[in-house]
């Protein structure tokens, strides 16, 4: 069977987080049709309402809907909001991002 090496790409990548929530907004820049913000209840489904804090006592997480060539993608709380290499936004998890991409520099 051929093997195939992926070809480095840089990308650019924001991770979904209450405190970065306006570094989200500003990397998307207005958001496409079918683009919101909502709130992910404990059983990751998202909410446009707020579904309180978690019986754990941490605070409600945020998500974001992001439509793709796939369908909508739900990103959730920590996962990573990556930008193709053709302007695409889609979600990433933190485990794939952290063994896939390496930092190159600093955000300008």
């Amino acid at each position: 069977m051929a093997q195939y090496r992926k070809r480095p790409v840089e990308i650019e990548a924001v991770q979904l987080r209450w405190d970065t929530w306006s570094e989200v907004c500003e990397f998307v820049g207005e958001f496409p049709d079918g683009m919101r913000g909502v709130y992910v209840d404990e059983n990751d489904k998202p909410r446009d309402d707020f579904p309180g804090d978690r019986p754990d006592g941490r605070v409600a997480r945020i998500g974001l809907l992001i439509p793709t060539l796939e369908g909508t993608m739900l990103a959730v709380e920590d996962d990573w909001i990556i930008r193709g290499v053709k302007g695409e936004l889609y979600p990433c998890k933190p485990d794939i991002f952290a063994v896939t991409y390496e930092a190159i520099g600093a955000p300008s």
